[in-house]
């Protein structure tokens, strides 16, 4: 009976729809992991999905709504691996006790690599290929953004800005519409720049209002005008709230940038971040549930082919 109830269960998860695989790819000698969520329709859009320090892609699988939203909407979705739990984005400080990737990896050559792939066999739009990822994931968008602008449709950064190390090294080949989603009470990257509350936080980052001024101007929006909405309360015990503040830029060129006002380090969302949650509110602030992260990421990215 139990064989058959398996069986029966199996069965159903395999009629529900697209299943994540896990696959390897070769990078300058090294073996590179990452799991795959691709539908059935192809080529279909592509967004590649980058943890945070200390997480997997297995991490953004579980704790996010990347999945649901992926099955819903017919595009593929990727959830790489960072050796180390890391992204050797364009920062080299990486705060006290945080161990990052091993000297020389390559992370932009890694990603790339995905990309190039899923594109040749079939199963990505070259053209709509789009990156978001949060906190050091946030940090390895926009180095993506930077050095292989040719490869995305936009970007979408979460709980991250910029420093001086990735600002100074950013020279995107093009424009690219860019989505910053960052909290006001975050104690690891502090929404008023410098260095966060928490003893793990490195110090030396921008504010979000010169992170997003900086996106304004290579985009070649106006940087002083924006349209401020602040969104509906749907969550009063989270103790937080959204404002989004879009930018007037040349069309496609968007920024934008979802302020969650008393939020932590964490993606927003309709459930649960962490396995842990009261444990990960003292460590990392409160979780907004006014808007959910994939969700809104992926109505601003699907905008752009």
């Amino acid at each position: 009976m139990r064989r058959w109830m398996h069986i029966g269960a199996l069965l159903a998860a395999v009629a529900a729809g697209s299943v994540a695989s896990a696959d390897t790819i070769d990078v300058n000698g090294v073996k590179r992991s990452y799991t795959a969520q691709l539908p059935a329709k192809k080529p279909a859009p592509l967004v590649i999905v980058l943890h945070g320090k200390t997480q997997r892609g297995s991490d953004m699988v579980a704790r996010t709504a990347w999945p649901q939203v992926a099955k819903r909407e017919g595009f593929a979705v990727v959830f790489p691996d960072g050796l180390n739990h890391a992204w050797a984005d364009a920062r080299t400080k990486a705060g006290p006790a945080l161990r990052g990737p091993p000297a020389g990896t390559d992370d932009v050559a890694f990603i790339a690599k995905v990309v190039e792939k899923l594109v040749a066999n079939g199963t990505a739009d070259p053209k709509r290929i789009y990156v978001t990822g949060i906190s050091n994931g946030g940090a390895m968008v926009m180095t993506l953004v930077c050095a292989r602008a040719d490869l995305f449709a936009a970007g979408a950064s979460v709980v991250m800005n910029l420093t001086d190390e990735a600002a100074v090294t950013c020279h995107p080949s093009r424009p690219l519409p860019m989505l910053i989603m960052n909290g006001t009470a975050d104690p690891l990257v502090p929404y008023e720049g410098g260095r966060g509350s928490s003893y793990y936080a490195a110090d030396g980052f921008w504010s979000t209002n010169e992170t997003l001024e900086f996106w304004r101007k290579l985009n070649g929006c106006e940087i002083d005008d924006a349209d401020v909405t602040d969104l509906p309360g749907r969550a009063p015990a989270d103790q937080s709230t959204v404002t989004r503040i879009s930018s007037h830029c040349p069309r496609g060129h968007d920024v934008v940038l979802y302020r969650i006002n008393h939020g932590g380090h964490r993606m927003p969302g309709f459930s649960p971040d962490a396995r842990f949650p009261k444990i990960a509110t003292r460590l990392l602030g409160p979780q907004n549930g006014d808007i959910d992260g994939a969700e809104t990421i992926w109505t601003f990215l699907r905008q752009f082919p």
